[in-house]
């Protein structure tokens, strides 16, 4: 089993350098059984315009950790401090989540669901649909604004969620398994999309995926999670040349990091 050193599970964060830091977060749930430990002492920080993957076995609490750096889960233990502030609930104003469901309503029109949580926000009728047609022509959705969700491909609704998610303009973007639901091709062609988009705004996003292909080909840095309890097994800089391409992923270099995250997953379990 790999090891999780002890610099590792307690070394404190300097959130003042960071965007975003998650120090010594916890997060434990009652059960029949006892107390079951999803996340335990876990403490990272993620650099203004870093775009830093979360990679780790099936039920290490990626997503866990998502929601509490989200808002929408509190620790048990540990802070999660956002440009310098304690997190106590959404800031959607300043961290926005793309969930793996598209999670579009259903009776709205594309740029609708686009505009929706700007409107929530009181942002002006006329900037907020120049906005969304702005963003959907990013993500290549000309001309689909007024589609419904019924009438969109599942990359089309996903396309309309990132547009969604960069739209509201947060600093931080957290994007839970966004391109899980969809088959290989397309998540490629999303991938690239989204780091097309990426590297025009430069927000910092945290991406949760199982796809270590996926992790190190969008990825700055690579944070590997244990088995569960999760707790951090090691944090690799993916120095990769950017822009990338698909035939990235065919370098040696590529299959070297690949490799080393995966005898890391594969010795925590």
């Amino acid at each position: 089993m790999a090891e999780v050193t002890d610099s590792m599970a307690h070394a404190p964060i300097s959130s003042e350098k960071f965007d975003l830091s998650v120090e010594q977060v916890s997060l434990h749930f009652e059960t029949p059984n006892g107390v079951l430990k999803a996340v335990d002492e876990v403490s990272f920080g993620v650099e203004t315009g870093r775009f830093v993957g979360l990679v780790g076995p099936s039920g290490c609490g990626k997503s866990s950790l998502l929601l509490m750096m989200a808002g929408l889960q509190k620790a048990t233990f540990g802070d999660i401090i956002v440009e310098g502030e304690p997190l106590t609930g959404p800031r959607p104003q300043d961290v926005g989540v793309i969930f793996q469901e598209s999670s579009l309503l259903p009776w709205k029109t594309a740029s609708e669901n686009v505009e929706f949580p700007l409107a929530l926000r009181g942002v002006d009728k006329a900037e907020r649909k120049q906005l969304a047609t702005d963003m959907l022509k990013l993500v290549g959705l000309s001309g689909f604004e007024d589609r419904h969700p019924f009438e969109l491909s599942g990359g089309m609704k996903q396309r309309v969620s990132i547009a969604r998610g960069f739209c509201q303009d947060p600093r931080i973007l957290l994007m839970d398994e966004p391109f899980a639901a969809l088959d290989e091709q397309t998540r490629m062609t999303l991938g690239d999309e989204l780091l097309r988009i990426w590297e025009g705004h430069r927000k910092t996003v945290v991406f949760v995926t199982h796809s270590l292909t996926e992790a190190v080909y969008l990825c700055d840095d690579v944070i590997v999670m244990s088995a569960q309890p999760g707790r951090i097994l090691e944090r690799i800089e993916i120095d990769l040349p950017r822009p990338r391409t698909y035939e990235t992923m065919a370098t040696a270099d590529f299959g070297r990091l690949r490799d080393r995250i995966w005898r890391l997953i594969r010795g925590s379990e």
